[in-house]
């Protein structure tokens, strides 16, 4: 089953003491342009916001989807005025950029989705998930699979396991998700951009996953959520803590935030495996940050970017399964940005 598309949500108004913030070019000023680099599940909502913003101010931003890993990498190296990441910093890497400020400008979901001839509705559990990435379940019409799908007629056929092959914040949410489900894929395999998979086969970015998923019947991989739904991929309902099947649909994607009820110093955040008082919640919903340094040479610019990523660039969110930020998580971030401009 593809994620269903819901109805548009009204944007989030953002009433702050930084009205100062102008969107457009002060006047007079020449217009600019912005490099970015990272990330492939904001990639789809970058390219809107970056038409829309060049629309309304004549300054380009040009982005490259090469995946969250070399997103960090390349901000860290200064060869991008931004980077897009889909993971936090992790102590190391923001050690190594030196000064960066991580901003979550974009919620979503890393959807499970399957090619799976004849079936259109399938229930997955974490533990289950981690089996078949483990390469204990290899066949579709295993106890552990069948059980959870009463009513299914499920092949006797085996499974092939799906996995980003470069460094990606969708592996991070994954892994996030599973070494929080699993005690063996925790001290087996871990969570990171990069991790080495016990069994499946790789793909480069969103785009080589949906690929090889597409192309394979009979297999299972980690997608961003607006990726399936504009290849009309099956989705595995997946179960939560609280016991209910839920879909990477906007309505449990906002319901696993809503557990933020307050945001570090860092703006790192983590939502996946929500507790069962999130009773409608998507497991494997994730935030995504842009990745900056403070005191950059760009740093007005960049500040009018993220502010309207943050803010007007939200309305563009619905259609790619995108929810809107929660207020405690805008407010953090538009703090954020206030030191970037006064950096």
């Amino acid at each position: 089953m593809t994620p269903k598309r819901l109805p548009s949500i009204t944007l989030i108004t953002v009433m702050t003491c930084l009205s100062w913030m102008l969107l457009a070019n002060p006047a007079g000023a020449s217009a600019y342009s912005l490099t970015g680099a990272g990330s492939t599940l904001i990639a789809p909502l970058e390219s809107l916001w970056a038409s829309d913003f060049e629309h309304r101010y004549s300054n380009m931003v040009t982005y490259s989807a090469v995946g969250s890993g070399t997103g960090i990498a390349d901000i860290t190296a200064r060869t991008v005025d931004f980077g897009a990441s889909d993971a936090p910093l992790t102590p190391a890497q923001a050690a190594a950029c030196k000064e960066c400020l991580e901003i979550p400008w974009a919620l979503s979901a890393t959807g499970v989705a399957f090619h799976l001839e004849g079936v259109r509705l399938l229930r997955l559990t974490g533990p289950v998930i981690a089996g078949i990435y483990l390469g204990s379940i290899t066949n579709w019409s295993a106890p552990a699979i069948a059980k959870l799908n009463p009513g299914v007629k499920l092949p006797n056929l085996k499974i092939t396991p799906v996995y980003r092959s470069d460094g990606s914040g969708d592996t991070y949410a994954f892994t996030d998700y599973l070494s929080r489900v699993s005690k063996t894929w925790k001290s087996q395999v871990g969570n990171s951009t990069t991790v080495s998979f016990p069994s499946g086969v790789g793909g480069k970015g969103n785009a080589g996953v949906t690929a090889v998923v597409e192309s394979t019947n009979g297999s299972v991989g980690y997608i961003s959520a607006s990726y399936i739904i504009a290849h009309k991929l099956g989705a595995a309902a997946v179960q939560n803590a609280a016991g209910k099947f839920e879909y990477p649909n906007i309505g449990p994607i906002e319901a696993a935030a809503k557990v933020v009820k307050k945001v570090p110093a860092n703006n790192e955040l983590h939502i996946v495996n929500p507790p069962k008082s999130a009773k409608t919640a998507y497991p494997i919903s994730t935030f995504t940050y842009c990745i900056v340094p403070k005191g950059a040479p760009q740093k007005a610019a960049l500040a009018s970017w993220i502010y309207y990523a943050m803010t007007a660039g939200q309305a563009f969110g619905a259609q790619l399964d995108f929810a809107p930020i929660p207020k405690v998580v805008v407010n953090a971030g538009l703090k954020t940005i206030k030191v970037l401009k006064g950096s």
